[in-house]
């Protein structure tokens, strides 16, 4: 009886997150704490001593193109993966792009805890800091990229071009996984190239 009684509860609490992370509130919640937490940690990366500027420097393009890789797997293995829950988030994004479907706003943060405990074991505190907000960072660009991409009409054919990429995933899914940049569609072989262009 009590084990019914776990899962029940769990079954209920997972249902809650799911229909929460539906709504336009979380989608938005999400935005404000990513952002204020990219402050943060990107400051108190700054404010610490044991950082020359040029390693900062480096640190940062680091962690965009380290998060511009962590899109593409969680987006390809994740979202389009194995993971029953977050599949299905996904693929009502796919069905509905317009809608708010996304991570509950919890969760990234709380990712990003865990990986700035990391990164403190391994590298200077100031450097994991600094790394850490730049991912959140790269997350905060490609979310608000992505919301762009789906909720505006592009006049510009480069703009266009740009929309155009993800847009092709929705048809595709097993093509463009990348919202910020197509490099790791290029370099691991997922980039959508029509017919057309194949001959």
């Amino acid at each position: 009886m009590r084990d019914h009684t776990v899962k029940g509860f769990s079954g209920v609490m997972t249902d809650a997150v799911v229909r929460m992370s539906r709504t336009r509130a979380n989608y938005w919640v999400e935005f404000v704490i990513d952002i204020a937490l990219g402050i943060l940690f990107a400051a108190e990366g700054l404010r610490r001593h044991d950082l020359h500027p040029a390693a900062a420097w480096l640190t940062i393009v680091l962690g965009l193109f380290l998060f511009s890789f962590m899109e593409y797997c969680f987006h390809r293995w994740l979202l389009h993966g194995p993971v029953r829950l977050m599949e299905q988030g996904h693929m009502a994004h796919h069905k509905s792009p317009l809608d708010y479907d996304s991570l509950p706003f919890f969760l990234p943060a709380l990712i990003l805890l865990g990986l700035t405990a990391g990164f403190v074991l391994v590298m200077p505190a100031g450097q994991a800091f600094l790394l850490a907000g730049t991912l959140l960072f790269g997350y905060v660009i490609y979310g608000f990229n992505h919301f762009i991409i789906h909720h505006a009409r592009f006049r510009r054919p480069l703009a266009r071009k740009w929309a155009a990429y993800h847009h092709i995933h929705h048809y595709h899914p097993g093509r463009n996984f990348g919202v910020t940049t197509p490099l790791w569609d290029i370099i691991l072989g997922t980039r959508y190239i029509s017919c057309q262009k194949r001959i």
